[in-house]
């Protein structure tokens, strides 16, 4: 058997095996990936009884998209829960599930996703920092969301204003979703 035939053959039996693979492997993904954002609405909105993915609405801003999930009790709206998004991190892609209430206030946040340095940027995380309290209960229409070295209302991280900032970049954009959608 030639070389090009040996290759050819290699190719095509690591390129089925790497199929199989992604095939086995993509609706485990899916179905973890859902869990996340569920458990991230459930913080963000707390108590509602319905299924909010199949209340969603999707945006496309800033080159993404921006996903809104209804909260019900009932048949009251207890609040909209923002799957929302910024590259600014130091690390590159930030993922936030933003939780506000009818009114417009947030109620909290939780980070769904990132890449920030661990011990650092990873205060961003519930748990590892108090970090997230000072959103809560904040209304981003008199709340400045910008870090205080930006002349906001936001205590930064410290050791990760670049942190600090893509998340309130994230927020400001869930706010901006959320006043669009209306």
């Amino acid at each position: 058997m030639s070389m090009v035939a040996t290759l050819f053959v290699v190719t095509l039996v690591a390129a089925g095996l790497l199929g199989s693979v992604y095939a086995l492997t993509k609706e485990p993904i899916r179905l973890a990936e859902l869990k996340k954002k569920n458990e991230a609405i459930q913080v963000v909105v707390p108590g509602f009884d319905n299924e909010p993915s199949t209340e969603v609405k999707r945006l496309f801003m800033d080159g993404d998209s921006i996903f809104l999930y209804t909260a019900r009790l009932g048949e009251d709206v207890l609040g909209t829960a923002v799957e929302t998004f910024t590259n600014e991190g130091f690390s590159g892609e930030i993922k936030l599930m933003v939780g506000f209430n009818p009114e417009g206030s947030i109620i909290d946040i939780a980070v769904i996703k990132h890449a920030e340095t661990p011990g650092l940027g990873d205060k961003m995380e519930k748990g590892k920092s108090e970090f997230s309290v000072q959103f809560m209960g904040k209304d981003p229409d008199n709340f400045n969301l910008a870090v205080k070295k930006d002349r906001g209302d936001v205590d930064a991280i410290t050791a990760s204003t670049i942190t600090s900032r893509a998340y309130c970049d994230a927020v400001k954009r869930a706010h901006r979703a959320m006043s669009e959608a209306q």
